[in-house]
């Protein structure tokens, strides 16, 4: 809608200059891509026999150890007759005789999951059961398979499928009751645990089932607690608990006897240098592998022997390294570690940490990624309006000193603990290596720097996030790194919330906003408990019922805080059907937003003000003018308009952590 009303403004000559440029745009972005169409993924797996490699649509095998042959599809997501859909998750039983596979209708919410036989090559035969509306699933046994189920949104159940020679029997074994908490199976990297995980914003309680003993009733490990978030693995009767006892309430590693789980017997084995946090950890046969974060967002890797003395040793890890992908587990060694390094502009690498060898190594196959041309990763940090340092990342191929007249792309979120998305784009390296600067903006309320950096951007202090934000883009161009009329912003979900909030008080930051299926009617939405998602993210944004709460919200929350100003450029992309952020909050913003420029267009026309008008504009109406009257250069030959559209997005923006489903 706000396309046609910006397009008619344009000359037939500047119109077909804009399409030249697009199919020109086009052209390049289809050579990025197959240019790195062949970069490593977390597409395959490893069984006792076969290698497996999935593509999205179809899961295919390969005999191990037989060289190249020929890969045979074992499954295919076909929707029942009613089109395709795509493979979100993978399993293999214990003996790889049976697979399970969870399958998303394209555009829709819907999840099956469908159990194959392995043993027969007949696909359509080898399917022998399906299963609706589950969204996380693990084999206990050969013929035990445990499943959760998702309601609008929430997993509230967890199912025993027990296949035997007399039928399929289903026995419910687990009913959350808080509808804060978010349940989820997953199962030990040794292959011995099931476990069921209860999760909300501040607290954690986790169930198991011996492997053992699969039709046994679910084991509690340690009750509920608010504040106490943990999560566990297990190796030689064992279990090794990842909670949140550390120091300022940051992740440690503790261990406890498999027969006395509880709380009580939690011993402590290893806490973060300080000045890092613990981002993740992958347990192998005698080690603990930790991914941790410094200070200013830098990966690396730290290593810890499972037995006393416990020998603690740290692997640096390239300098672009910005994002960290264990690879797949099916049936695997154990005493090794595969995981994929990548950063927004660099592809993948493969790389193998071996726990006898206590060293990292890269397959010969990926070092024709290392030789990439050069470019700079630069750490930076930006001081926050109550003077908290907030970490920088910027990409970027001419100097530092150079980048004054740089394009910049500036990246947020800060949201729910989770970190930014710094994996792998071919479109970040085309914008790369046409000459622009990425900022990556890790502002509180994400994960980057612990469980503390979120609790200080979350709830009552959300706003520090949005403060996080501009501190980030004023310390880039004070440093002379591009300049407003040249700096745009992209933000996603959630993370619009920062963006939009941006925008209603500092919009001379900016030339041109980018919204990805944006949450922007916080109020509106959190004080509607029948909406999906409201009343588990009470321990995110607030709740309105509590009139502090419903203040602050009300402060920052981008569709109630518009106002007659010269906005950036905005394009708005969300879904027809989506149940995690509603089409109406975002439709109720676009108006508002329309509304708010008509008004200041009809305030401020293009005529001269005289010295008794302007002295009836505010400061910001004021700064808005100026900033309009610079903007309006011979380099932009019309005004710089709003466009809005709500349009189909085809990638999924579904995302669930141990934490529940996100926004």
């Amino acid at each position: 809608m706000g396309f046609r009303e910006t397009t008619a403004e344009l000359s037939k000559a500047q119109l077909q200059k804009l399409r030249v440029q697009e199919q020109r745009f086009k052209r390049r972005l289809h050579s990025i891509h197959r240019k790195f169409a062949n970069v490593p993924e977390n597409s395959e797996f490893q069984g006792h026999h076969h290698v497996y490699s999935e593509d999205g649509k179809g899961i295919y095998r390969s005999t191990l150890g037989h060289g190249e042959q020929e890969m045979v599809e074992v499954f295919r997501a076909d929707w029942g007759g009613d089109g395709y859909g795509s493979i979100q998750r993978v399993r293999l039983s214990p003996t790889e005789t049976m697979l399970a596979a969870t399958v998303k209708k394209d555009r829709h919410e819907e999840t099956r999951c469908m159990l194959v036989h392995l043993g027969g090559v007949n696909l359509h035969q080898n399917t022998m059961l399906v299963l609706d509306n589950v969204l996380s699933f693990e084999w206990a046994a050969d013929d035990v398979l445990f499943y959760s189920t998702q309601e609008t949104l929430r997993c509230l159940r967890v199912f025993c499928l027990h296949l035997s020679d007399s039928g399929v029997q289903t026995t419910l074994v687990y009913e959350e009751k808080d509808p804060e908490f978010f349940v989820e199976v997953s199962r030990s990297r040794d292959q011995r645990l099931v476990t069921i995980n209860c999760s909300s914003k501040i607290s954690s309680e986790v169930w198991f089932i011996d492997s053992k003993t699969p039709l046994s009733f679910p084991t509690l490990i340690q009750s509920r607690q608010p504040g106490l978030l943990y999560h566990v693995e297990h190796s030689d009767n064992h279990l090794f608990i990842l909670a949140n006892t550390g120091a300022h309430q940051e992740y440690q590693l503790l261990r406890a006897p498999l027969a006395s789980p509880s709380m009580p017997h939690w011993v402590p084995v290893f806490s973060a240098v300080p000045g890092t946090v613990i981002k993740d950890m992958e347990l192998l046969q005698d080690h603990c592998v930790f991914t941790v974060k410094d200070s200013q967002c830098r990966l690396q890797i730290q290593t810890l022997t499972t037995k006393e003395p416990y020998q603690l040793n740290t692997l640096q890890l390239p300098h672009w390294a910005c994002d960290l992908s264990p690879q797949r587990v099916g049936t695997v060694d154990r005493g090794s570690l595969g995981f994929l390094l990548s950063s927004p502009v660099h592809p993948p690498v493969h790389y193998l940490y071996s726990s006898r060898k206590q060293k990292l190594s890269i397959t010969e196959e990926d070092t024709r990624y290392i030789s990439l041309p050069e470019f700079n990763t630069t750490r930076l940090q930006a001081a926050s309006q109550d003077g908290t340092m907030v970490p920088l990342t910027l990409l970027h191929m001419p100097a530092l000193s150079e980048l004054h007249n740089a394009p910049l792309l500036l990246h947020v979120y800060g949201a729910y603990g989770v970190d930014l998305d710094m994996s792998f784009s071919p479109e970040k390296r085309l914008l790369l290596e046409d000459g622009w600067a990425l900022a990556y903006c890790h502002v509180r309320g994400g994960g980057e720097r612990g469980l503390a950096w979120h609790r200080a951007g979350s709830v009552l202090q959300k706003r520090r996030g949005v403060e996080d934000l501009a501190a980030c883009i004023q310390t880039l161009h004070h440093l002379g790194v591009s300049q407003p009329a040249l700096t745009a912003l992209t933000s996603r979900s959630a993370g619009a919330v920062l963006a939009g909030a941006l925008c209603n008080h500092n919009p001379q930051l900016l030339r041109a906003v980018i919204l990805q299926v944006p949450f922007l009617d916080v109020l509106g939405t959190m004080q509607d408990p029948s909406l999906p998602l409201t009343v588990e993210e009470r321990g995110e944004w607030g709740d309105p019922l509590i009139r502090e709460h419903r203040d602050n919200i009300a402060s920052y929350c981008p569709c109630y805080n518009i106002i007659p100003q010269l906005y950036p450029p905005i394009l708005i992309t969300a879904y027809s059907e989506d149940r995690r952020v509603p089409l109406s909050g975002v439709m109720k913003y676009v108006e508002r937003l329309k509304k708010a420029i008509q008004m200041f267009t009809a305030r401020l026309s293009n005529k001269p003000l005289g010295l008794r008008e302007a002295l009836t504009l505010s400061p910001r109406e004021r700064r808005a003018l100026i900033w309009k009257q610079v903007m309006w250069s011979d380099s932009s030959p019309y005004p710089p308009e709003v466009t809005l559209c709500a349009s189909c997005c085809v990638r999924n923006t579904v995302s669930t952590s141990s934490s529940g489903a996100l926004r």
